[in-house]
């Protein structure tokens, strides 16, 4: 019986497990993080013509982001809470820097040149907004009084703006929804949220007027492909094609034959989920959006066991920016919301959005492994 004992102690399965342990990783977390990254290699195959040098660069993107996920498990979340304010003032700073001097590519001003590598701000923001509201936040009573709403309403206006004006409307959606994730949170009232939408819908004239002449064009493709079907509602249209002729079990593994013969423009990046199901169909599909339904769940349980406000309310947010993710890119792919270019989460080729992913749900194993690992 002692030999027994022996031998389940030094299992692999069981050493492994008490090194992530040991690393601040959560591993229920680590493994739906590692399959959906895996997935993400067999897709991205197909949908890139079977290039190998497709796979190998995305492949050397998903490590640095993993490796910088372990890095920031290993950082206790006091210093997370420490420097929020310090780290949302660096952000701003580089927003300006971008409209001053930024790099334009496609008609957008996003970039800086470092001259070794180009870097995106707008990328930390995601993380930097809901960090500094969460801080503000943490630091008076819950729910938040209309004053402290109005603080954190312009902590979150400011570089949801300034990321709007690169032109970049999917990041500022996703910048606003991170911080207004921490409102929501922090346990606002129903009334409150209500006439946020309230103002919203009145301010809809305003907003239209603002907007760049593309954007006008994706909201009135959104509401009518069919009038362009050779134009600007070609995207959407072939992306319904695609995802319509792949069915309940999808024509297989490459046999997506809309991205193959180049009707599905944008397969790897902003598209790749009507690629994904053509090919699986119906049942890949919910096996995807299970595996995203696990990480989201395991998320909120960790924000949920925080024991701060400041790390509950990170966690949430972090939690809720992924899901946003996910629902706007299959939104906008299956036609129920405009194309505003974000991309399917840890699946579309790319590496900014994957880094920034991977590095806030390292913050999330730190604010539980941190806290399980003090307690116990």
């Amino acid at each position: 019986m002692k030999t027994e004992t022996r031998r389940e102690h030094f299992h692999p399965s069981s050493m492994i497990g008490k090194l992530l342990r040991r690393m601040h990783i959560d591993i229920p977390l680590f493994l739906c993080l590692f399959l959906t990254a895996l997935l993400s290699f067999v897709i991205l195959y197909s949908s890139g013509g079977q290039d190998f040098g497709v796979l190998l660069r995305q492949a050397a993107r998903v490590g640095l982001a993993f490796c910088l996920m372990i890095v920031l498990a290993q950082v206790n979340p006091i210093q997370f809470k420490r420097y929020s304010a310090t780290l949302f003032g660096i952000g701003i700073f580089l927003l300006i820097a971008v409209l001053i001097m930024g790099q334009i590519g496609k008609g957008a001003q996003r970039w800086l040149d470092l001259g070794f590598f180009r870097f995106q701000p707008s990328e930390m923001i995601k993380i930097t907004t809901p960090m500094m509201v969460a801080w503000y936040l943490a630091e008076h009573h819950l729910p938040p009084k209309p004053k402290q709403l109005g603080i954190a309403g312009f902590l979150i206006i400011l570089p949801t703006l300034l990321i709007a004006k690169q032109p970049d409307l999917g990041t500022a959606l996703l910048v606003a929804s991170a911080g207004a994730a921490v409102l929501f949170f922090a346990g606002i009232s129903y009334w409150f949220i209500g006439a946020i939408v309230g103002l919203v819908g009145a301010s809809t004239p305003v907003i239209w007027h603002l907007m760049h002449d593309y954007q006008r064009d994706r909201v009135r493709t959104f509401l009518n492909p069919e009038a362009d079907p050779l134009g600007r509602g070609y995207h959407i249209i072939q992306s319904k094609i695609a995802i319509g002729s792949g069915g309940i079990y999808g024509k297989g593994w490459l046999g997506s034959t809309q991205s193959e013969l180049e009707f599905l423009p944008e397969s790897s990046t902003d598209f790749i989920f009507a690629v994904f199901a053509e090919e699986f169909g119906l049942f890949g599909c919910i096996a995807l959006l299970t595996l995203y339904l696990l990480i989201i769940a395991r998320s909120l349980y960790i924000a949920s066991q925080a024991r701060d406000s400041y790390n509950r309310l990170l966690a949430s947010a972090l939690a809720f920016t992924f899901f946003v993710y996910v629902f706007v890119n299959i939104g906008m792919v299956i036609g129920i919301l405009p194309v505003v270019g974000v991309p399917l989460p840890l699946i579309s080729y790319g590496g900014t959005s994957i880094v920034t992913l991977l590095a806030g749900f390292g913050m999330l194993m730190s604010i539980h492994t941190h806290q399980k690992f003090s307690i116990g």
